[in-house]
């Protein structure tokens, strides 16, 4: 049942959280040894580790350009603070496989993948189908904690056919070594985080003060704004014709094309956003 040409496997994950699998590919193929080697750094660069590792990769990215001092002095109304204070404590929720109401969330999100496939388990191999590193995805929310699958599943949910179609890759010229679906979920929620500066007690930049903005008129904007920017990146992945080793580029072109969108001065709702389009497509 394997949707994608790139299946995580214990031996062979391009993947990992902390490191590249340097010995499986030079074992195999020993002459691509020292290409592997210098390519080591790119790809752990690509995809999402515990939070202290990632949290100084995507802080190279920031939001300077779109910064000035003026953003720092604005007001938020009761309900925009109360809102954004929510959203904060879904950031600091770890995902915990022995909660109940967590084990639950796992379990919906494959049925509303895999409809008419039994799960064996919430550990079992049947995992690696969906693009998770292993057969118990908990390992991989170490990275972004509960709120990464509360995304995943929302996207699953409210706009189940774009969902799907990146899941199954379908559409468009697709790679030979295509990104593995439920990681880079993981990686588009975090990159969203960083970008509107959510750790902080008020956002201090353009995109992240329009955000508060935008929040105050849907508190499911961040949920909603995770499925645009998951069917955004998945759009310039096809674009730039990429493969897995360019999916780092392909997230820092997907932020920098987002951040622009939210600087819009005509940017009302969630929904003015250009590419809220690419969830009817």
């Amino acid at each position: 049942m394997a949707n994608s040409r790139f299946r995580f496997s214990p031996s062979s994950s391009f993947f990992s959280f902390h490191f590249f699998s340097f010995q499986f590919w030079t074992q195999h193929n020993p002459q691509l040894g020292p290409t592997i080697s210098s390519l080591l750094l790119v790809v752990a660069n690509a995809m999402v580790g515990p939070r202290a590792w990632i949290g100084g990769f995507f802080s190279r990215s920031s939001n300077k350009r779109f910064g000035s001092d003026k953003y720092l002095d604005y007001i938020l109304s009761p309900l925009q603070e109360q809102r954004l204070r929510r959203l904060q404590e879904r950031l600091g929720v770890p995902f915990d496989e022995t909660r109940i109401d967590h084990q639950e969330a796992l379990q919906a999100l494959w049925n509303a993948a895999y409809p008419n496939v039994k799960l064996n388990g919430l550990i079992s191999e049947q995992w690696k189908d969906m693009g998770w590193q292993g057969a118990n995805p908990s390992t991989d929310f170490r990275g972004c904690g509960f709120l990464s699958l509360e995304n995943l599943l929302f996207f699953a949910r409210t706009y189940p056919v774009p969902f799907r179609r990146l899941l199954l890759k379908q559409g468009g010229e697709r790679a030979e070594w295509e990104y593995p679906f439920a990681v880079a979920g993981i990686n588009v929620t975090f990159m969203i985080i960083q970008m509107l500066d959510l750790y902080s007690a008020k956002p201090k930049c353009l995109p992240g003060l329009n955000f508060v903005r935008l929040l105050g008129e849907d508190e499911e904007a961040f949920d909603v704004l995770y499925c645009i920017t998951f069917a955004m990146m998945d759009a310039q992945w096809l674009a730039m014709h990429a493969s897995y080793m360019e999916f780092n580029e392909v997230l820092q072109v997907t932020r920098t094309q987002l951040e622009r969108e939210l600087s819009l001065e005509d940017v009302h709702r969630i929904q003015d956003l250009p590419a809220y389009n690419l969830l009817y497509q």
